[in-house]
């Protein structure tokens, strides 16, 4: 018969196996704004805005809900050697529960022009991630048991990610897999099969631009997730963009959320905006939606000031 201290192990050991590799389908974060984050599903976005680009963004999911995600990013990237290439840097942040990983990834990408306003771009990351695993935030029955005192502590593993960028300024198409490893992140000797290892992420994103009147622009966009052993993830949203200053917005992810986009252009080179996400799952009766806040700077040289935002 199992002892209390090794069921209370063992459930917890069964809780980060389903977080890791079947939580949602979902290792990876998801971002309602990945359009103005793109860089963190795909390298070869690197330096494709021609300008010094630094964004960052936050998201709390299931609002209510003890110990629900939340996740933060930072982007830089930058173009260099008159476009043809981009260098820079992606930090990933994502904590859910008792479990915390860090994504840290320099970026590279370059580019080659297919026609006179298209261009087809190759990019590359390459980092660590560190996972940390704090056993003291669980309510455990007993603070003496030995079974959690061996915190997981900025456990390293490597990373390395492909994607490719066809783009213009009235359509993209992406295909990218941001991390290729399949790294061993837990094993557990005392629960059969009781292991967690990375599943390879496969994205495609695709969007058109079209010009409306001069003052209004629509973009739908689609972004689908492949994970072995996991559903499929599809997300649509469609949004439009107001005399180049305000953007708003709707979105649907299959069998999950509906969410309302906004953004502004507070100037030249500050945008920000929000999103909420609001489940159609049995989760809706749990928590109190979702929500994501964005800034992005974009440092711009006096002669080269972009007249028109580009909607991606």
């Amino acid at each position: 018969m199992m002892t209390t201290r090794r069921i209370l192990h063992t459930g917890l050991v069964i809780l980060l196996l389903i977080l890791g590799s079947q939580g949602f389908a979902q290792q990876d974060p998801n971002f309602t704004q990945y359009m103005y984050n793109t860089m963190s599903i795909n390298p070869a976005y690197a330096g494709s805005r021609n300008v010094f680009s630094a964004a960052v963004l936050h998201r709390s999911q299931w609002l209510g809900f003890d110990g629900g995600p939340a996740s933060q990013t930072l982007s830089v990237h930058s173009p260099i050697k008159d476009g043809q290439m981009g260098i820079g840097f992606n930090v990933v942040n994502d904590k859910i529960g008792v479990t915390q990983e860090t994504d840290i990834n320099g970026v590279y990408s370059y580019a080659i022009e297919v026609s006179r306003f298209t261009k087809l771009s190759f990019g590359l990351n390459a980092g660590i991630n560190l996972l940390n695993v704090d056993f003291n935030e669980l309510n455990r029955f007993d603070n003496t048991d030995p079974e959690f005192f061996n915190n997981l502590e900025n456990r390293v593993s490597p990373q390395v990610g492909l994607g490719a960028l066809l783009y213009n300024d009235q359509y993209f198409v992406g295909l990218s897999v941001p991390s290729l490893l399949r790294n061993d992140r837990f094993e557990d000797s005392d629960v059969q099969d009781a292991s967690i290892t990375d599943r390879v992420h496969y994205y495609l994103t695709a969007g058109l631009v079209f010009d409306l009147n001069p003052n209004l622009k629509f973009k739908p966009s689609i972004l689908m997730r492949h994970v072995s052993g996991a559903p499929l993830l599809a997300e649509a949203s469609a949004n439009f963009l107001i005399n180049g200053k305000f953007t708003a917005g709707a979105a649907y992810r299959l069998n999950s959320a509906f969410s309302g986009l906004f953004a502004f252009q507070v100037s030249d080179s500050v945008l920000m905006g929000l999103a909420y996400d609001r489940d159609t799952s049995t989760l809706v009766n749990y928590n109190d939606g979702s929500i994501e806040f964005f800034a992005r700077f974009e440092l711009f040289k006096r002669y080269k000031r972009m007249y028109t935002p580009r909607f991606f």
